[in-house]
């Protein structure tokens, strides 16, 4: 595919290359339009994803595929439990012609980094992930290495089997903007997918259609989206009813409230708006919020899903009137 025009650094720029990379992107990943939109807009506003699902449902694939689009280098980690820190971010190697040791970049540094099976690793290399995705840097003997920008983290895993693994504790959950689901796709784009991957790799076949410069743009422009005083009320009333819910143990922290204000403003320059409305938040509120809520141990022992909780939570609180635009 031939390039887009540059980027032109304003709303109406943002949304056209939006839609130029999704669609790129769909060549691959082929009836999940969806969870394209929602890994973009997860790097647009600045996140790492976690995809949970099971194996062949195309997560490695939406990883290279985004990379591809975007003119970004990728590393894939395959998490195992006998993976090291240092296999993750880096080592220093004693090199014979200098004399001296030198630094030997880890997995971690790629603008798009595919983080397989997360969740089978030890929590000590997990933590070793943790610094990168929180701080964008590692630290190796005392010496602190930036990685590359645009970065983003996406880890999978598996949720139907557990022998073997160490499920990631709240705080490196909490790291992560967004969870979704990948899901099994829709007949006609399962007869698609047996057509178009029979004969060849289609992320070879896609090109590039911005640059890691025109990303770093794009999210320059979502972090000018404004926000007017009636939305953030809308996302502390969420933040609160979450935290008083009968059936939450840990409600929304003022991070997730950050994390759903960041989410909310690339999907509205991703539709050309330069204002966030209540739809943005409502319609995020799930893959931003399911992994930042506990339920309560009654709730778990009845079987309820985060999804029942946060929906109701979400039909609690009042949907703001007010106007959005105001600056």
């Amino acid at each position: 595919m031939a390039r887009q025009p540059a980027f032109s650094h304003d709303i109406s720029g943002f949304s056209d290359l939006f839609e130029a990379v999704a669609a790129n992107i769909a060549q691959v990943v082929q009836g999940k339009d969806d969870v394209v939109q929602l890994a973009l807009l997860c790097l647009l506003a600045e996140g790492h994803l976690l995809i949970e699902d099971v194996p062949g449902v195309g997560k490695t694939s939406l990883a290279k595929a985004l990379a591809a689009s975007l003119e970004c280098e990728w590393h894939r980690i395959q998490f195992t439990p006998d993976l090291l820190p240092s296999d993750v971010t880096g080592v220093n190697v004693f090199n014979r012609a200098t004399g001296g040791f030198e630094f030997r970049p880890g997995g971690v540094f790629a603008e798009i980094v595919l983080a397989d099976e997360i969740n089978r690793a030890s929590p000590r290399t997990q933590s070793a992930l943790l610094e990168a995705m929180e701080e964008r840097q590692v630290t190796v003997d005392t010496t602190t290495y930036e990685l590359p920008a645009p970065f983003m983290v996406i880890a999978t895993q598996n949720p139907i089997e557990h022998q073997g693994t160490y499920p990631l504790p709240d705080s490196q959950l909490d790291r992560f903007l967004m969870r979704i689901d990948m899901g099994y796709p829709a007949r006609a784009a399962e007869i698609s997918i047996l057509e178009t991957h029979a004969k060849v790799d289609p992320v070879h076949e896609i090109g590039p259609v911005a640059t890691a410069r025109d990303v770093e743009e794009m999210i320059a422009v979502a972090r000018d989206v404004h926000v007017a005083s009636v939305i953030k009320g809308y996302i502390v009333d969420l933040a609160t009813a979450s935290r008083r819910h009968p059936l939450v143990a840990l409600g929304m922290s003022p991070r997730a409230s950050l994390a759903l204000q960041r989410a909310a403003r690339a999907r509205a320059a991703s539709v050309g708006r330069d204002y966030v409305i209540p739809d943005d938040v409502k319609a995020l509120a799930g893959p931003v919020l399911s992994h930042r809520i506990t339920l309560s141990a009654e709730a778990e022992m009845s079987g309820t899903a985060v999804s029942e909780v946060l929906a109701a939570v979400v039909a609690t609180v009042a949907v703001p009137a007010g106007r959005t635009t105001t600056r």
